[in-house]
């Protein structure tokens, strides 16, 4: 790969979500605001909000990648993302559909989750109480 290119990798929990190749520019939302980057920038480490990662190469026009929360490193032409949820796509109302969906999605799966975990916590907190009371 030239040193005019940088290769970016995203990564979740369970999955490699995007190895890409050919990364010309990029820019991120970091917790201090907007990082842009070239191939020749400088290594550095940033910590990601959620938000928009639009990426160009040569072969294709503009790209997006939604990501949650996450962490940034970059080291020579290679950039890691990680972050625990991530959507692609080619335009931004396309992205944010698919976004409401998934994040969505799994937000609601979070918070049945929840629930389900604070019924047994207090189904056995109950049971505990009663096992004292009894001895």
């Amino acid at each position: 790969m030239s040193s005019k290119m940088m290769q970016l990798k995203v990564f979740m929990p369970f999955a490699a979500f995007a190895d890409i190749s050919g990364v010309l520019s990029m820019v991120v939302e970091t917790t201090q605001g907007a990082l842009g980057m070239l191939p020749n920038r400088l290594d550095c480490v940033a910590v990601l909000n959620a938000g928009i990662l639009s990426y160009s190469n040569a072969t294709e026009d503009e790209m997006f990648i939604a990501v949650d929360e996450g962490v940034l490193v970059k080291t020579g032409n290679t950039v890691l993302v990680s972050t625990r949820r991530a959507v692609a796509g080619n335009n931004l109302d396309t992205l944010h559909k698919l976004v409401e969906e998934e994040f969505l999605l799994q937000d609601e799966l979070e918070r049945n989750r929840h629930a389900t975990m604070l019924k047994l916590e207090t189904g056995f907190l109950r049971r505990f109480a009663m096992f004292q009371h009894e001895t």
